[in-house]
């Protein structure tokens, strides 16, 4: 979390760069890390994985070398506040865990409620969300909204969908370390931590990982292969997010 998320939070967050010159884009990431509030115990939710449900596989307590009745987290959640004038108040969550449901990683940007949406159409309104999917299935996609032909006033989830193997078939797209590697070769440092930005990224998590060292804070288990610890929807429906009011399910287009 501490490194591969916060890169990509970054990211996100920066504002433009003058140029696309290294130390550009890393002044305005480390202005994104300078303007962030350090993260406290509150700020966090954390699990540690236990056996599945069939105990076909073994909890994080199970294995002989981890002492017994440790409670180090296997998942961590974390709201990150950005003290600026475009984020003020904006929660940006990092979410990262072992022996979950699924392997991936992704930017995930929910938009607000529609106001009055939900007296102008008889179904429930799930809130708009921009996609960017980093691996594995690359792609950017919008899951929105969208009434049903016809003279109904019916709304289900669709998407607008950029899926990278379809739109550019044939074309071998890198593992994120070749590119890496390419950079190296190039002399390139845009996509490599400065000093600066590596001080500025602990100094952020720095006290909450003594807090957890310390044995200060509350880590809830969760299933092996499950998607994380069972108070997660209420922790974040307390930041402001909000769980899709329709079944949907995001496929890959092969």
């Amino acid at each position: 979390m501490q490194n591969h998320l916060l890169q990509i939070l970054t990211l996100v967050a920066m504002e433009r760069p003058v140029s696309l010159d290294a130390d550009d884009v890393r002044n305005e990431k480390v202005k994104v890390l300078r303007s962030m509030r350090p993260l406290t115990l509150k700020d966090m939710k954390l699990g540690q994985y236990a056996a599945s449900a069939d105990g076909s596989k073994p909890g994080y307590l199970d294995d002989a070398t981890v002492p017994k009745g440790s409670k180090t987290p296997t998942y961590a959640g974390a709201a990150v506040y950005i003290d600026n004038d475009r984020w003020d108040g904006v929660p940006f969550i990092l979410r990262c865990g072992k022996a979950l449901n699924e392997a991936k990683t992704e930017v995930r940007i929910q938009f607000r409620d529609v106001p009055g949406g939900d007296v102008m159409f008889p179904t429930p309104l799930s809130r708009n969300e921009l996609v960017i999917r980093v691996q594995p299935n690359e792609s950017v996609y919008i899951k929105l909204m969208n009434k049903e032909p016809g003279l109904s006033f019916r709304q289900h989830i669709t998407e607008l969908d950029l899926s990278y193997r379809t739109r550019y078939e044939g074309l071998r797209i890198p593992d994120a370390y070749e590119a890496l590697l390419l950079d190296v070769l190039r002399g390139d440092q845009a996509n490599f931590v400065r000093d600066d930005e590596l001080d500025a990224a602990w100094a952020l998590f720095t006290p909450v990982l003594h807090a957890i060292d310390r044995g200060e804070a509350d880590v809830e288990a969760y299933e092996y292969g499950s998607r994380g610890p069972a108070g997660l929807k209420e922790w974040m429906a307390g930041l402001g997010v909000a769980r899709d009011r329709q079944e949907y399910v995001w496929a890959p287009k092969m």
